[in-house]
């Protein structure tokens, strides 16, 4: 490095301070420092020294900036006048960055901090500068030291000095001061402070990012959860990966670690993981930890002491063993810090903030994390290797349930069709198993042996199990045993339920069909449950002789049975008149006749018999509701929201789908309530309600998480929650939840796919990250090469070129364009989307001036001709009404071009007669290389803008800004061309259009148009 020279230097400066931040810039800085003192340059030497000061700035070492900023102040105060008036300013304002960078520094006494304070009011004093940065520099000494007394000093003197140019801006100021509030433990006035930051704009290089991590506490704290979920999954993208805001990125893991979002706190600590180690900025490195100890010390609470969480000091630690060497770390930080200031105040800080509790048991984010695997479960499996349900036990502390009055609930449970029955027959079977692992078992009553077997059956065959027939034979055996019938003859049916599930034998099946139903025909007369009993006998009979003549059928004529059909209505109309079709009581048959109703509508709905549908989901809705089953309504609710809207009435889609959700309070199954949800979301977000459907769509995939359904109908739901998030402008919120589904959306087949990049590129862009939105684009359009309909390639090709041209990336973009145009002649049906992609390649041509002339000897600016006059071929080729505009839009933007061109000539070089073009090989430059060039090229601008503003004017209001732009430039050439008669009539009878046009538009328009006839004149 020594040996390179000044201007080597030089130019190594220019080019480092275009890299990323971080320890590779700051090393090569240090470098380049080294290199230009060795010059004797002083002039090089200080631009080296400032390079230093800035990389450190944003980078985990900014501690490292206080000795190049000593020697630079040391080169100033030898000769001050060899700075500039703007290098004495840029030296005055890093003095704030030094002053904080001392006081987080434990390894300088705090009499030298006093004296770099003392010095800096000093200069800034001597300088005319306001104290108000001098004092915010003391502000913050008070508070690490704990001095009360001069941090209200320091804070009264910081408001009541005035801003000047030394005051930070006005976002980081009011970082510091919400910051201070919430240091005195008041939330509210905290938040208040940080309002034009959270809420109305203010910002700054590192604002909104690290307002947005300080306000998820004391949000969550104040219950306003939904506004704390909001800024991380926002605040958490700014920070990512930028070393300086730490910090913050510790802060976005407390907040998982408290709101029960553990398992996102880790994937934030893997990405971050390379940042635990020592770190230059010691208070920086002690903040992160403290956030990642919160998280630490939350897993060990909920038994995952054990589990590996990343790699840290060359090998993956577990929780219990990176909390240790974390917290050794941390606490030997704050030691330092106390040791400095004389206090215990930086170490008890840090205890407090470990040792805080959950501020909420679960606060769903919308973003997709892996599942937290249960402690000590991880064995436990069922017979399909799905993990088991936990299974609810005492609570801490405390004593079980009664026993015998358990088993009376899940009993009533039962009789109600309640969904706790399964949860609460779980439970009594763990106590039974409890028990007789003691050696104290006996069952509260003979019939409890058939329950305990009927439950261990219907969990087994909801497992697709064979061993649920042997269970419910068992159970029927059992209850015969205890004069339980009734129950007999509901688990004999089920066996035949599941002889049919496992393809056994239609004849042996048949023969259980009519054991079951004898079962329930010699039933007791005075027995309540008989009627019910034989219905469901002959309901299950109906649907099972109709899976019997389906698996005898290879081609089945009709989507519809229609013996089942037939079957059916006989059965509603036999029973859905009797009481006890409509009333709630043991021998109800009111759920029944709904499933059979529910059943035909699904069959009616298969052959668009919509008149049908409606009255029978209404009826079946209205029977369950009488029967006090108002959770069973929620399938034929949540079904009728579905088919209306699908037919496009949405507003009585609403209604249905609300209704079911209001049914739904005591469903227990989570992919049942993140259907309804789902439904509700998608609803409202085609009625373009996109803010209401939010919630739903947030709780849907809350629901299908904990039903582990998170890559399948999670992954849906989280796309419809970003497309909803994009809807209401929400675009940060939209962009990390759908990237968080992305790879379980891949795995949902190739269209689900491209619609999730498509949106995700559209996203990426708002986002002003156009290389990455490119991306996403290019791949959904290599999953869609080779389909049957080219426009889907096309289109993601046209908008990775626009994504590629805002990259700068120009060569990429033309190959995308290209592509795209190829598909869409090749398929020949939108000239359009040619017209628009020839313009675009036009624009790129003529804006990529590196390689003047291609192979063939053509400038860009030749061939930026040639691809407009193409696209004016393929409009004036097409009759379609469309292309008009196409058309008057080619005209303006070929009158710009040329305009462009001609003022970029006449700009670079006022003192030498050149062409406007530039290149032999180029016959518009070779037209342009005398003045007559030049007029007929002015002659050709007038005409195209005439062309496009009279036919804009044809096309109406709708395009009334793109008619004023090409008035005016017509205007603007005819001056040019030397008829300011022309220009200015042009302009006046424009104005006097605009006179009677009604509209604030056309009235801003028209003062804008006055100013242009004033110049013109």
């Amino acid at each position: 490095m020594t040996t390179m020279t000044p201007d080597d230097i030089l130019r190594e400066l220019v080019e480092n301070a275009r890299a990323p931040h971080g320890t590779a810039r700051n090393a090569h800085a240090e470098a380049l420092g080294a290199a230009a003192e060795a010059t004797g340059d002083r002039e090089l030497f200080r631009r080296a020294l400032v390079a230093m000061i800035e990389a450190y700035e944003y980078s985990a070492e900014r501690t490292k900036m206080v000795v190049p900023f000593a020697r630079l102040l040391q080169e100033y105060d030898r000769d001050p006048g060899a700075f500039a008036a703007h290098e004495v300013h840029r030296l005055f304002w890093r003095f704030k960055w030094v002053a904080g960078r001392i006081v987080e520094s434990p390894e300088i006494p705090l009499s030298a901090v006093d004296g770099w304070l003392m010095d800096m009011e000093r200069r800034y004093r001597m300088a005319g500068y306001s104290e108000r940065a001098v004092r915010q520099a003391e502000f913050h000494l008070a508070d690490a030291t704990g001095d009360h007394a001069r941090m209200e000093r320091a804070i009264t003197g910081w408001a009541a000095a005035e801003r000047d140019s030394m005051s930070d801006c006005h976002a980081c100021e009011i970082n510091t001061q919400g910051w201070y509030w919430a240091r005195k433990g008041d939330d509210a006035k905290a938040i208040e402070v940080w309002k034009p930051v959270l809420t109305d704009g203010l910002c700054c290089m590192e604002e909104p990012h690290r307002v947005l991590a300080h306000a998820l506490l004391p949000l969550a704290r104040l219950g306003r959860t939904d506004e704390a979920r909001t800024y991380h999954v926002r605040g958490y993208r700014m920070v990512r990966g930028k070393e300086n805001l730490l910090r913050s990125v510790g802060e976005h893991i407390e907040f998982c670690a408290l709101t029960g979002n553990e398992s996102r706190g880790l994937e934030i600590l893997a990405e971050h993981a390379g940042h635990l180690g020592p770190l230059a900025d010691v208070e920086s490195q002690m903040e992160f930890a403290g956030g990642v100890l919160v998280l630490l010390r939350r897993l060990t609470d909920l038994g995952h002491g054990d589990s590996p969480t990343v790699s840290h000091r060359g090998a993956v630690r577990g929780v219990k063993e990176l909390y240790e060497l974390l917290y050794a770390a941390a606490t030997d930080i704050a030691a330092r810090f106390d040791a400095r200031n004389g206090t215990t105040l930086v170490s008890q800080r840090l205890v407090d903030r470990i040792g805080q509790q959950p501020l909420v048991q679960s606060l769903p984010l919308g973003v997709r994390s892996a599942e937290l695997p249960l402690p000590g479960q991880a064995a436990a499996q069922d017979r399909s290797g799905r993990p088991r349900a936990t299974e609810p036990g005492p609570a801490e502390g405390g004593e079980g349930p009664d026993p015998a009055e358990l088993v009376e609930r899940a009993r009533a449970a039962r009789r109600q069709g309640h969904p706790s029955a399964p949860g609460l027959w779980a439970e009594v079977a763990r106590l039974v198993d409890a028990a007789e692992g003691t050696g104290e078992g006996c069952l509260p009553d003979p019939a409890l042996a058939g329950d305990l077997l009927a439950h261990r059956a219907m969990t087994a065959a909801g497992a697709g199990d064979p061993e649920a027939r042997v269970l419910y034979a068992e159970a029927a055996a059992s209850y015969r045993a205890a004069g339980h019938h009734s129950r007999a003859a509901h688990a004999l049916l089920a066996v035949a339920g599941c002889a049919a599930q496992s393809d056994t034998d239609a004849d042996e099946i048949r023969e259980l069909l009519a054991t079951a139903q004898l079962a329930a025909q010699e039933l007791d007369g005075a027995d309540p449950e008989r009627p019910r009993r034989i219905a469901a006998a002959e309901v299950t009979v109906l649907r099972i002789e109709s899976y019997l003549r389906l698996r005898v059928t290879d081609d089945p004529a009709s989507p519809v049975d229609h013996c089942l059909a037939a079957g059916l209505e006989g059965f509603v109309t036999t029973y859905g008149g009797e009481p006890a079709a409509l009333t709630a009581g043991p021998g109800s048959v009111a759920d029944i006749v709904a499933d059979s109703e529910l059943l035909l509508a699904q069959m009616a709905m298969a052959v668009d018999d919509f008149e049908r549908v409606t009255p029978l989901l209404n009826s079946a809705a209205r029977r369950l509701q009488a029967a006090e089953q108002p959770w069973d309504a929620v399938g034929p609710l949540s079904f009728h929201a579905g088919v209306l809207a699908a037919r496009g009435e949405l507003e009585s889609a609403e209604a249905a789908a609300r209704a079911a959700l209001d049914h739904a309070a005591e469903l227990t199954d989570g992919a049942s309530q993140g259907g309804l949800r789902l439904t509700l979301a998608e609803i409202l977000l085609r009625r373009g309600e996109a803010e209401d459907a939010v919630p739903y769509a947030l709780d849907a995939t809350h629901w299908f998480d904990q039903a582990g359904l998170a890559a399948g109908a999670g992954a849906r739901a989280r796309l419809l929650l970003a497309r909803a998030y994009a809807a209401a402008g929400r675009t940060a919120e939209a962009g990390e939840v759908l990237q968080s589904a992305l790879p379980d959306l891949l795995e949902h087949g190739q269209w689900e796919g491209v619609e999730a990049r498509e949106l995700l590129g559209g996203l990426l862009r708002e986002l002003h990250d156009p290389r990455a939105a490119a991306e996403q684009y290019l791949l959904a359009a290599e999953t869609a090469k080779g389909w049957d309909e080219p426009q889907y390639e096309a289109g993601l090709a046209h908008s990775a070129g626009e994504s590629l041209g805002a990259a700068g990336l120009h060569s990429e973009a033309v190959a995308a364009y290209e592509r795209s145009l190829e598909l869409w002649r090749r398929d020949g049906g939108n000239p359009g989307a040619e017209v628009r992609l020839l313009r675009s390649l036009a624009w790129l041509a003529v804006e990529d001036e590196e390689d003047e002339e291609d192979e063939e000897g053509d400038s860009g600016r030749g061939r930026a001709r040639d691809l407009m006059e193409q696209a004016l071929a393929v409009g004036d080729a097409s009759d379609e009404p469309s292309m008009r505009e196409e058309r008057a839009q080619t005209w303006q933007q070929f009158a710009r071009l040329l305009q462009d061109t001609l003022d970029e000539d006449e700009d670079e070089d006022e003192d030498e007669d050149v062409g406007v073009g530039g290149g032999e090989g180029d016959g518009q430059s070779r037209e342009k290389s005398s003045p007559e060039g030049v007029r007929a090229v002015r002659e050709e601008i007038a005409d195209l803008f005439e062309r496009a503003a009279a036919l804009y004017a044809e096309l109406g209001d709708d395009v009334l800004v793109d008619r004023f732009q090409c008035e005016l430039y017509a205007a603007r050439a005819e001056k040019e061309l030397g008829r300011a008669d022309d220009a200015t009539g042009r302009v006046a009878a424009f104005i006097t259009e605009l006179e009677a046009m009604q509209g604030d538009l056309a009235a801003d328009l028209k003062i804008r148009a006055e100013g242009m006839l004033a110049h013109l004149a």
